[in-house]
Parts: structure tokens; sequence; C-alpha cells
């Protein structure tokens, strides 16, 4: 890297030339690096953060339809989903906006409308299969497009005229953050083993289909199904391990999942926090790249010569 060149972070800066302000030093003084930087200091652009949900279901809306090929304009060909009876919700919304339908969440493609999105957004299209696409809209409806891949991971294929589902709209930057960080990727679908009422609550028994999920579910901690941030009461690993939520009676009347049954089927998205932390500490223990000992290695070596030295 150049000792001059500049650095763009994430907040969204444009050079002067591409329309942005003009580049400032940043606050952070270039003695701070072993070579001289010159940072660019550019205002916050929220509408260039990631996309992000809460699990905290704004309302339920109503399928009118899911075509396995919509040859409508807006259908391009594909299948697409339209959902109604969701009017709360689209009060402030524009194409390209982000809303998360049973814990999916639609966003804006190359072939989308640009009007300006007024919710945060991604910095770049999602990989196909993870997200839907807005494709019309009105006061009442909206329309996604639902990839195969998507069908396939999800709940998504199952439903059917009259079906309801979770809707949320992605967060504003104001947001309070009532239930823990959703990113709207469906990991796998767990099956309903049981619901058993206790008190006014009910308990969901769930075993994911995707075994390898478990992992990463752990008491009191949260998981995402269909959308909604709920809090694990019970885990139990093994070949035939499971998981429990509850649902107090306030949030029975919020969420979709109150109204399932054993055998039927929720999207689950676990907790990115447990992938973070799993991915640093397989990293901690792989030692760096280029044929050095692990961390494991050498704490074992370590240990073998005081044990000599004794």
């Amino acid at each position: 890297m150049d000792n001059a060149e500049d650095v763009h972070g994430a907040a969204g800066g444009l050079s002067k030339e591409d329309g942005g302000a003009e580049a400032e030093v940043g606050p952070i003084s270039a003695h701070f690096f072993p070579t001289s930087i010159r940072l660019a200091h550019h205002p916050f652009n929220p509408e260039l953060l990631p996309t992000m949900f809460t699990g905290l279901v704004e309302t339920i809306g109503t399928v009118v339809s899911l075509e396995p090929l919509d040859t409508s304009s807006s259908g391009g060909g594909g299948t697409s989903l339209t959902i109604s009876n969701c009017e709360e919700i689209l009060t402030d919304a524009h194409l390209g906006d982000s809303i998360a339908v049973n814990g999916m969440w639609p966003s804006p493609t190359a072939g989308a409308p640009t009007a300006r999105p007024r919710r945060l957004q991604h910095l770049t299209t999602p990989p196909p299969g993870t997200c839907l696409t807005v494709t019309a809209f009105d006061k009442t409806w909206f329309k996604v497009g639902v990839a195969p891949e998507t069908l396939r991971r999800t709940n998504l294929g199952s439903l059917q005229t009259n079906s309801r589902v979770n809707l949320e709209r992605a967060v504003l930057g104001e947001t309070r953050m009532g239930g823990h960080f959703v990113q709207g990727h469906v990991d796998t679908i767990a099956k309903i083993l049981s619901v058993t009422p206790e008190g006014n609550a009910l308990v969901f028994r769930l075993q994911p289909r995707d075994m390898g999920v478990m992992r990463y579910i752990v008491e009191k901690g949260y998981v995402t199904l269909d959308g909604a941030s709920l809090t694990v009461t019970k885990v139990v690993d093994g070949a035939d391990g499971f998981f429990e939520v509850m649902l107090i009676a306030y949030t029975q009347e919020k969420i979709v999942t109150a109204a399932k049954r054993a055998g039927d089927d929720v999207n689950v998205e676990i907790d990115i926090v447990g992938k973070y932390v799993e991915k640093s500490v397989q990293g901690y223990f792989a030692g760096t790249a280029g044929g050095n000992m692990s961390i494991l290695e050498k704490m074992v070596e370590r240990i073998v010569e005081e044990k000599l030295k004794k």
C-alpha cells in the first residue's frame, strides 16, 4: 500500500470524483500505524449498513398466492409470493426495502427499481437462496420473488393461500434492540416434536433437520423461529437431540408459531454470535499460516518441557 493512499471505511464515503465530500484526515493519527496512511473521513451513512432485524415480529400477514411460474412483469418468470393484510408495515415502504417473511428478508438486486430505500440495506446483493427480492407493493400488499434454493432450505414452499406469516421490517438506526441480532438468513428448518401447555404458556420441543446447528444452540441463549426471537429453555444434545422454547401468552398473540402443532416445520436461524465464536476459537488453536505450530501444540510442548525439567 502506498503511504499516501486513502483508506475508505465501511461508513460509505465517496471520493470527490464520485460525488462525495472532499477527503479529510481522520481523527486517528498515522503514527498509530507502522507506515504512514492517510485516513479518509466521511459522514456516517446508515443506508450502507448491513440489513438487520431484531426478531420482534411487527405484524402477521396473509398469503394471497404462491405462484410457481409468475410470468407478470413483477414475477420475472419465477416463483413469487404475494402477502396482504400488512398495511401497517407498508406506510413508509419503498421499492427495495427489506421485510423479513417468516425469517427470510427481501433485498434489492441488480434488476430491482432504483428508488432510494429508507431502511438499512446490504452493501452488496446477498447470495441466491438466502434472501428474497421485493418486486411490487401497494398500500396493503407486497410481492417477493423466491429462489429455488430458498424453497429447498425453508418452509416457504409449503405456504398456501390464507397461510399466515410473521413480518418485520429492517431496523432503523434508532430502533431499540429488544430481541437479538437477526440477519434473516435461515440456516435450516426444524420439526415440532411436541407442544405442551404449561400454565398459560406453551412449550415447543423442536428437532432441526440439520443437527449440526445444535452446537450453536445453548440454554438461555437466543434462537430465531420463523423470524421471531425466542429464548431457549432446554437443550438435549446427541443423535436424537432437541431444544425447547416457551411462548408466553402475549407472544402467542403476536406470532404465527403459536398456532402450529406437532409435525409442522419452522424456519430456524441460529445466533450468529455462536458462529463467530466458533471460528475465532478454531483460528486460535489452529495457529497462523505458514507451517507454524498451532497454539495447542505449543501448549503441549511447553507442558512436556516443564515435566522433563522436574
